[in-house]
């Protein structure tokens, strides 16, 4: 092969594997801008606290980055995404037990500036008592409050039956529902 067929043949290869690369990046960009304020919420919701949510969000798209090829289905993003959340909040756990005191935590996920007293004080009890459900209960709930997955999509995230999952969140929201009847009685002096 004469010389110059060798450095086209060459420039072309590494001419594709550029574009390649930018192509990754843009799906990869696409994917964090799309994505980010879910991730973000329901990594919040699991851990309480807004420096280790986002580093549990970094650890996600780390790995998602590392693992953009096996993504075929750019509809199963969303899905997949979660998945991998889910799996870096229970790395964490293997890493290094953290020393939780729910009372000292604060709830900076949403501004309070901009809410009313009245509205933020109901936005505390909400989450107190979403705190208090026990987890097999409170993750499909906000699965799906928080990052809108059906139910059929929460499933395949758990890895549990459609049937299971509707059941759990039924569950969920009669027991949330109950335990803000009885803060609200307690409140109100009915009790």
């Amino acid at each position: 092969m004469p010389a110059s067929n060798y450095v086209s043949a060459k420039t072309a290869k590494l001419a594709a594997v550029l574009g390649i690369k930018k192509t990754k990046q843009r799906r990869y960009e696409q994917l964090v801008q799309q994505h980010h304020a879910d991730l973000y919420r329901y990594a919040y919701w699991l851990c309480k606290d807004p420096d280790i949510a986002k580093d549990i969000v970094q650890e996600t798209y780390l790995r998602a980055w590392k693992n953009l090829d096996s993504l075929v289905d750019p509809n199963a993003a969303k899905a997949w995404l979660f998945t991998i959340l889910r799996r870096e909040n229970a790395r964490r756990f293997e890493r290094k037990q953290f020393n939780y005191d729910d009372e000292a935590e604060q709830d900076n996920l949403i501004d309070t500036t901009q809410l009313s007293a009245a509205q933020s004080y109901d936005n505390d009890k909400l989450r107190e008592k979403m705190a208090l459900l026990p987890m097999e209960f409170r993750e499909p709930l906000l699965l799906q409050v928080l990052a809108g997955f059906s139910s059929d999509e929460i499933a395949q995230l758990l890895a549990l039956n459609v049937n299971t999952v509707n059941t759990r969140l039924f569950r969920a929201r009669n027991k949330l529902r109950s335990l803000l009847c009885s803060t609200l009685s307690q409140e109100n002096g009915y009790e």
